[in-house]
């Protein structure tokens, strides 16, 4: 086994745990419920979870999927959430080796799982992840810097002295004000034709985060692929379902998260 695989399993194994603790995230956050109390219990019965039937995958295979108290059965979103979680992690170290590299895209995958999930299930973008990752994009763009885009070489003809660092960090600053003003506009105009919500103000903070961290460019290519997953995706949806298309709210956010991860791949 090389070392490069090794590190790589380790990463994965890693993020199977995080998507662990990403699942209480998603079960409580949108519900202003607290993270650390009362721990892990069946939403049916009440019992608490023993730390032998929360291991990540590994208690949902040995369970059948079933609680052991009540037998109820568990949501597929919680393995979901776990692989989805180790596989990205997996990745980004294979992708880019152990470093501040990999820490920043390992965050912004944890992001991204918590708040596509989160927004399928309930409609929220929690702000514990929207605004927190938007501050941890920012503090990490000098540490990592997001892709040198038009930004960054008008800001190098203007002022050529500014070290890399510098011009990263104001471009992720300038991405992320800019994507995030530009969405707010064109949902406040949306809302005025319209007469109703087209964007919840959760989407307009999510892109702000997706700014900070890819920078301009590849945010606005996750935007699109985002949109376009939630033009296609969305329309078979509702009439699988049977709904209203006029009526009937999309996860956005769900779709925008999937676009910035797609978007992620282009610049690692």
């Amino acid at each position: 086994m090389t070392e490069s695989l090794l590190y790589s399993l380790l990463a994965g194994a890693f993020g199977l745990i995080i998507g662990s603790f990403l699942n209480v995230c998603i079960s409580r956050l949108p519900f202003d419920l607290s993270i650390d109390t009362p721990r892990s219990h069946c939403p049916r019965c009440g019992t608490f979870i023993s730390w032998y039937d929360n291991l990540p995958l590994v208690s949902f295979a040995i369970l059948g999927g079933r609680c052991r108290a009540c037998r109820a059965p568990i949501s597929l979103r919680y393995p979901a959430v776990e692989l989805f979680t180790g596989a990205l992690f997996f990745l980004v170290q294979w992708q880019v080796g152990a470093g501040w590299a990999a820490v920043k895209w390992s965050l912004f995958a944890a992001i991204l799982v918590e708040l596509i999930f989160s927004d399928a299930e309930t409609r929220i973008l929690p702000d514990e992840f929207t605004l927190w990752g938007l501050a941890l994009g920012v503090m990490l763009s000098p540490i990592v810097p997001v892709p040198n885009g038009l930004f960054g070489l008008v800001l190098y003809g203007v002022r050529p002295e500014a070290s890399e660092a510098m011009r990263s960090f104001l471009g992720a600053c300038f991405a992320a004000g800019v994507l995030s003003g530009g969405l707010w506009l064109m949902g406040v105009i949306y809302q005025r034709v319209r007469g109703r919500e087209g964007l919840g103000f959760g989407d307009v903070k999510m892109v702000a985060m997706l700014g900070a961290f890819l920078g301009l460019e590849a945010a606005i290519l996750g935007l699109m692929l985002g949109s376009l997953l939630g033009s296609v995706l969305g329309i078979l949806w509702i009439r699988m379902r049977g709904e209203d298309a006029a009526s009937y709210e999309l996860p956005f956010g769900s779709f925008l998260g999937v676009g910035a991860l797609l978007a992620a791949v282009t610049i690692l």
